[in-house]
């Protein structure tokens, strides 16, 4: 049986040259002029997929989009929209349409769009459980977090995850992605904070040959390389101005211009952004384009910071482990004690859940036992482990005539050293040499600058 579509548009010329487009897919095409003859299609029909127009003789598309959500079966709902008006588009995509069309129509871009409206319907809507492993904790707030990405995963439209640094926000992004029905395709993350931004745009939009001294070849943007899939833009409240211009228009248009480019290359991409600012205030000071802001913050999934739900800090500790230890030559994960757990829920974790994985890194790193004890957990602004344990004398002080901890930093060097040259540079033999664990010598290499 072929698929329905519905066409709700008042001119005629319009559902003609989307039902031509359209019908060689194989869809069954119903036509409807007005809202009042679009419900009488939802009675009459049993629709998959609707197209509508804005503006209706006797009302509006948005109702067609919300009202068509309350069907035995939703359909899939994308809007068309006038040129140069794409915030009606914004906002139908708030109250459930999937995507948007711009007036003139492209016939490819309406190919796309009902293509993947099609995938839509006939995907299973996803549960918050099955977004994996990753978004643990059992807390109200973490089942609102699962929840906000499932609902938001199989919608087109631009999602702005946000929260503070290290709250697991590329783990959101890459968990829509994996059940939206872009994952086939590529997951992109590029973090903008850490691009010069005199770069940022060539990364993003790519460049032609000889568009700048040393562009010797064309070369792929991360749009383009993120065709088909998801680019996930972290830290997008850092962007230049220059680069929220041509984000915008990306969006809008749905198209990218390289450096260098005399014309424009369409993109199939779904943009999920993430920021540790207040995107409304860096708005309101001028240095985050309102337009642009509105085009991000279509969907939104907030994650909260850790001191807001200590209670997932057991599972999370423990889903974090046993992630570090999925390689086959890694011994098994240790476990924490029950004090050792009560200490990292009175941590104050400021950097969340990164933050907590540092503490763990270190202390499996210092431990040689099967449970970390408790003395085991420090980080952030305490002291390391070894020096509290070591006397009251601060790090570097003169304890005897001599920079004690300098000494024995050059010896420890000097030791592992040695036993990874008689090894060969194997580190599992070098520890067995040294009689410490190879967590514990892992450690050591990095405290010691020796990677």
């Amino acid at each position: 049986m072929n698929p329905v579509l519905l066409i709700v548009d008042d001119e005629p010329t319009i559902r003609e040259l989307i039902g031509l487009t359209v019908g060689p897919l194989g869809f069954e095409v119903r036509e409807a002029g007005t809202l009042a003859e679009a419900r009488q299609a939802f009675d009459e029909s049993q629709l998959d997929l609707i197209l509508t127009d804005l503006r209706l003789p006797d009302g509006d598309g948005m109702t067609v989009v919300e009202e068509s959500a309350s069907l035995r079966r939703p359909p899939a709902v994308a809007v068309i929209t006038a040129y140069g008006t794409p915030e009606s588009a914004v906002e139908a995509m708030r109250v459930g349409a999937y995507d948007y069309l711009s007036k003139p129509i492209d016939t490819n871009r309406l190919r796309s769009l009902v293509q993947h409206g099609l995938r839509l319907t006939q995907a299973a809507g996803p549960e918050p459980n099955e977004l994996g492993s990753e978004l643990v904790g059992q807390s109200p707030a973490m089942q609102a977090v699962r929840s906000q990405a499932a609902r938001v995963a199989h919608s087109e439209a631009p999602v702005l995850i946000t929260g503070e640094s290290g709250t697991g926000k590329e783990l959101v992004a890459q968990s829509i992605h994996r059940i939206s029905t872009r994952a086939r395709h590529p997951f992109v993350p590029v973090n903008c904070a850490a691009i010069p931004e005199h770069l940022i745009e060539s990364e993003l939009f790519g460049y032609r040959k000889g568009a700048f001294t040393g562009a010797s070849m064309d070369k792929k943007g991360l749009f383009q390389e993120a065709e088909g899939g998801t680019l996930f833009l972290d830290e997008v409240g850092d962007l230049g101005a220059s680069v929220q211009a041509n984000l915008l228009r990306a969006l809008q248009e749905r198209a990218i211009r390289p450096l260098g480019a005399t014309r424009e290359v369409p993109v199939d991409v779904r943009i999920v952004a993430a920021t540790n600012k207040d995107l409304e205030e860096e708005v309101e000071t001028g240095r985050f384009r309102e337009d642009l802001f509105y085009r991000l913050d279509v969907l939104q999934v907030h994650l909260p910071p850790l001191r807001e739900h200590p209670e997932d800090i057991p599972e999370i500790a423990s889903a974090l482990l046993a992630r570090r230890h999925r390689r086959r030559d890694d011994p098994p994960p240790p476990v924490l004690s029950p004090g050792a757990l009560e200490k990292l829920r009175s941590m104050p974790l400021r950097g969340n859940v990164r933050e907590l994985e540092n503490v763990l890194e270190r202390a499996i790193s210092l431990s040689d036992e099967d449970t970390i004890p408790p003395e085991r957990i420090c980080g952030g602004r305490e002291r390391p482990c070894e020096e509290r344990e070591a006397g009251d004398h601060p790090a570097g002080t003169d304890a005897g005539g001599f920079q004690l901890d300098q000494h024995l930093a050059d010896i420890e060097r000097s030791l592992i050293r040695e036993a990874m040259e008689a090894t060969s540079g194997n580190k599992t033999e070098a520890a067995t040499r040294l009689g410490v664990s190879l967590r514990s010598l892992r450690y050591r290499i990095q405290k010691l600058g020796m990677e």
